[in-house]
Protein backbone atom coordinates (compact mmCIF):
# COMPACT_ATOMS: atom_id res chain seq x y z
CA UNK A 1 0.00 0.00 0.00
CA UNK A 2 1.37 3.37 -1.22
CA UNK A 3 0.47 5.48 1.86
CA UNK A 4 0.83 8.93 1.16
CA UNK A 5 3.50 10.68 3.48
CA UNK A 6 1.30 14.33 4.00
CA UNK A 7 -2.92 14.49 3.86
CA UNK A 8 -3.25 18.18 4.34
CA UNK A 9 -6.60 19.42 4.75
CA UNK A 10 -7.53 23.28 3.76
CA UNK A 11 -10.93 25.19 4.59
CA UNK A 12 -11.84 27.65 1.49
CA UNK A 13 -11.18 31.72 1.52
CA UNK A 14 -13.46 33.69 3.36
CA UNK A 15 -16.73 33.61 1.00
CA UNK A 16 -19.37 36.49 0.60
CA UNK A 17 -21.60 34.34 3.12
CA UNK A 18 -18.87 34.58 5.55
CA UNK A 19 -19.14 38.50 5.83
CA UNK A 20 -23.18 38.95 4.95
CA UNK A 21 -25.63 35.96 6.38
CA UNK A 22 -28.50 37.66 4.64
CA UNK A 23 -27.22 36.31 0.73
CA UNK A 24 -28.17 32.56 1.83
CA UNK A 25 -31.76 34.44 1.23
CA UNK A 26 -30.61 35.18 -2.26
CA UNK A 27 -27.81 32.90 -3.23
CA UNK A 28 -27.58 28.71 -2.67
CA UNK A 29 -24.99 28.14 -0.71
CA UNK A 30 -22.93 26.05 -3.11
CA UNK A 31 -22.46 28.53 -4.91
CA UNK A 32 -21.02 31.13 -2.66
CA UNK A 33 -18.20 32.42 -4.23
CA UNK A 34 -14.47 33.86 -2.70
CA UNK A 35 -14.78 37.30 -1.15
CA UNK A 36 -11.62 39.59 -2.74
CA UNK A 37 -10.12 38.80 1.14
CA UNK A 38 -10.89 35.35 0.28
CA UNK A 39 -8.86 35.14 -2.97
CA UNK A 40 -6.20 37.01 -1.02
CA UNK A 41 -6.16 34.10 1.99
CA UNK A 42 -6.72 31.30 -0.33
CA UNK A 43 -3.44 32.82 -2.42
CA UNK A 44 -1.13 32.99 0.64
CA UNK A 45 -2.14 29.46 1.42
CA UNK A 46 -1.59 27.79 -2.04
CA UNK A 47 2.44 29.56 -1.28
CA UNK A 48 2.60 27.64 1.63
CA UNK A 49 1.19 24.45 -0.47
CA UNK A 50 3.99 25.17 -3.03
CA UNK A 51 6.27 24.78 -0.42
CA UNK A 52 5.55 22.05 1.18
CA UNK A 53 4.76 19.75 -2.23
CA UNK A 54 7.75 20.82 -3.81
CA UNK A 55 7.97 18.87 -7.52
CA UNK A 56 6.24 16.27 -5.40
CA UNK A 57 3.08 14.98 -6.89
CA UNK A 58 -0.63 15.57 -5.17
CA UNK A 59 -3.56 13.79 -5.54
CA UNK A 60 -6.86 16.56 -4.78
CA UNK A 61 -10.34 16.11 -3.48
CA UNK A 62 -11.92 19.33 -3.27
CA UNK A 63 -15.63 19.78 -2.64
CA UNK A 64 -18.13 20.62 -5.58
CA UNK A 65 -18.72 24.18 -4.06
CA UNK A 66 -18.00 27.42 -5.72
CA UNK A 67 -15.77 29.10 -2.65
CA UNK A 68 -13.89 25.66 -2.40
CA UNK A 69 -13.16 25.00 -6.36
CA UNK A 70 -11.93 29.10 -6.47
CA UNK A 71 -9.83 28.46 -3.26
CA UNK A 72 -8.14 25.44 -5.43
CA UNK A 73 -7.32 27.82 -8.35
CA UNK A 74 -6.11 30.44 -5.82
CA UNK A 75 -3.45 27.95 -4.90
CA UNK A 76 -1.95 27.98 -8.33
CA UNK A 77 -0.79 24.33 -8.01
CA UNK A 78 1.45 23.27 -11.00
CA UNK A 79 -1.15 21.00 -13.23
CA UNK A 80 1.23 18.58 -14.39
CA UNK A 81 2.01 17.71 -10.66
CA UNK A 82 -1.74 16.96 -9.75
CA UNK A 83 -5.13 15.18 -10.29
CA UNK A 84 -7.83 16.78 -9.27
CA UNK A 85 -11.11 14.94 -8.23
CA UNK A 86 -14.89 17.02 -7.30
CA UNK A 87 -15.70 14.80 -4.10
CA UNK A 88 -19.52 15.81 -3.20
CA UNK A 89 -19.17 14.11 0.02
CA UNK A 90 -16.56 16.75 1.08
CA UNK A 91 -19.20 19.54 0.72
CA UNK A 92 -20.88 22.03 3.77
CA UNK A 93 -23.27 20.51 6.47
CA UNK A 94 -26.54 21.28 4.53
CA UNK A 95 -28.70 23.73 5.90
CA UNK A 96 -31.76 23.39 4.09
CA UNK A 97 -32.26 25.49 0.67
CA UNK A 98 -32.66 29.23 0.67
CA UNK A 99 -32.21 30.38 4.06
CA UNK A 100 -34.45 32.65 5.99
CA UNK A 101 -31.60 34.21 8.56
CA UNK A 102 -33.94 35.27 11.39
CA UNK A 103 -34.74 30.97 11.43
CA UNK A 104 -31.38 29.76 10.86
CA UNK A 105 -30.17 31.85 13.47
CA UNK A 106 -32.51 30.58 15.98
CA UNK A 107 -31.67 27.27 14.64
CA UNK A 108 -28.45 27.87 15.89
CA UNK A 109 -29.31 29.04 19.53
CA UNK A 110 -31.11 24.87 18.99
CA UNK A 111 -27.88 23.49 17.75
CA UNK A 112 -25.76 25.23 20.81
CA UNK A 113 -28.11 23.91 23.22
CA UNK A 114 -28.56 20.60 21.89
CA UNK A 115 -25.07 20.33 20.85
CA UNK A 116 -23.12 20.58 17.34
CA UNK A 117 -22.88 16.92 16.49
CA UNK A 118 -26.20 15.63 17.07
CA UNK A 119 -28.37 18.81 16.51
CA UNK A 120 -30.08 17.78 13.05
CA UNK A 121 -30.99 21.27 10.79
CA UNK A 122 -34.54 21.62 9.18
CA UNK A 123 -34.50 20.24 5.43
CA UNK A 124 -30.48 19.74 6.12
CA UNK A 125 -28.06 17.54 7.80
CA UNK A 126 -26.86 16.96 11.50
CA UNK A 127 -22.62 17.02 12.44
CA UNK A 128 -23.48 13.26 13.09
CA UNK A 129 -24.69 13.38 9.13
CA UNK A 130 -21.84 14.42 7.95
CA UNK A 131 -19.34 12.61 9.89
CA UNK A 132 -21.19 9.05 8.00
CA UNK A 133 -20.57 10.55 4.53
CA UNK A 134 -16.85 11.68 5.27
CA UNK A 135 -16.45 8.04 6.76
CA UNK A 136 -17.82 7.04 3.47
CA UNK A 137 -15.16 9.09 1.70
CA UNK A 138 -12.16 7.83 4.23
CA UNK A 139 -12.87 4.48 2.96
CA UNK A 140 -12.57 5.23 -0.41
CA UNK A 141 -9.27 7.46 0.10
CA UNK A 142 -7.97 3.90 1.59
CA UNK A 143 -8.83 2.19 -0.95
CA UNK A 144 -6.92 4.51 -2.99
CA UNK A 145 -3.91 3.63 -1.47
CA UNK A 146 -3.29 0.28 -2.88
CA UNK A 147 -2.57 2.01 -6.31
CA UNK A 148 1.45 1.61 -6.25
CA UNK A 149 1.84 5.10 -8.25
CA UNK A 150 -0.60 6.59 -5.47
CA UNK A 151 0.95 10.37 -5.13
CA UNK A 152 3.07 11.30 -1.80
CA UNK A 153 0.46 13.45 -1.37
CA UNK A 154 -3.43 14.34 -0.63
CA UNK A 155 -5.25 17.80 -0.59
CA UNK A 156 -8.29 18.03 0.71
CA UNK A 157 -10.41 21.44 -0.42
CA UNK A 158 -13.19 21.86 2.11
CA UNK A 159 -15.42 22.88 4.77
CA UNK A 160 -14.33 24.07 8.33
CA UNK A 161 -16.85 21.01 10.18
CA UNK A 162 -15.99 18.63 7.03
CA UNK A 163 -11.68 18.95 8.37
CA UNK A 164 -12.49 18.54 12.16
CA UNK A 165 -14.97 15.51 11.33
CA UNK A 166 -12.30 13.98 9.16
CA UNK A 167 -9.77 14.37 11.84
CA UNK A 168 -12.30 12.60 14.01
CA UNK A 169 -13.04 9.84 12.01
CA UNK A 170 -9.30 9.54 11.66
CA UNK A 171 -8.00 9.88 14.86
CA UNK A 172 -11.35 8.29 16.78
CA UNK A 173 -11.95 11.07 18.41
CA UNK A 174 -15.16 11.09 20.87
CA UNK A 175 -17.97 13.03 20.32
CA UNK A 176 -17.11 15.05 23.64
CA UNK A 177 -13.46 15.83 21.93
CA UNK A 178 -15.68 17.20 18.79
CA UNK A 179 -18.18 19.45 20.67
CA UNK A 180 -14.59 21.29 22.26
CA UNK A 181 -12.98 22.14 18.85
CA UNK A 182 -13.68 25.29 17.01
CA UNK A 183 -13.55 25.35 13.51
CA UNK A 184 -10.36 26.63 11.30
CA UNK A 185 -10.15 29.81 10.01
CA UNK A 186 -10.46 31.06 6.22
CA UNK A 187 -7.57 29.38 4.12
CA UNK A 188 -6.35 27.48 7.19
CA UNK A 189 -4.76 23.74 7.18
CA UNK A 190 -3.92 21.03 9.12
CA UNK A 191 -1.62 18.54 8.09
CA UNK A 192 -1.67 14.62 8.92
CA UNK A 193 1.96 13.90 8.58
CA UNK A 194 3.12 9.98 8.20
CA UNK A 195 6.02 9.71 10.71
CA UNK A 196 8.69 6.57 11.17
CA UNK A 197 6.28 4.33 13.07
CA UNK A 198 3.95 4.09 10.15
CA UNK A 199 1.26 6.40 12.41
CA UNK A 200 -0.08 9.61 11.12
CA UNK A 201 0.39 12.50 13.66
CA UNK A 202 -1.48 16.12 13.67
CA UNK A 203 1.11 19.05 12.57
CA UNK A 204 -1.51 21.26 15.19
CA UNK A 205 -4.40 21.00 16.91
CA UNK A 206 -7.62 22.91 16.38
CA UNK A 207 -8.40 25.54 18.83
CA UNK A 208 -10.59 24.68 21.78
CA UNK A 209 -13.04 26.82 23.01
CA UNK A 210 -14.09 24.66 26.33
CA UNK A 211 -13.28 20.99 27.65
CA UNK A 212 -14.34 17.55 26.81
CA UNK A 213 -17.39 16.88 28.66
CA UNK A 214 -17.45 13.27 28.35
CA UNK A 215 -20.63 11.05 29.17
CA UNK A 216 -18.07 7.64 30.13
CA UNK A 217 -14.51 6.09 30.11
CA UNK A 218 -14.54 6.76 26.11
CA UNK A 219 -13.50 10.97 26.62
Amino acid sequence: MARPRRIVLVRHGESTGNVDDTVYEREPDHALALTERGWQQAEETGKTLREVFGRERVSVYVSPYRRTHETLRAFHLDQELIRVREEPRLREQDWGNWQDRDDVRLQKTYRDAYGHFFYRFAQGESGADVYDRVGGFLESLFRSFEAPDHPPNVLLVTHGLAMRLFCMRWFHWTVADFESLANPGNAEMRMLVLGDDDRYTLDRPFNRWRDPEPYGITG
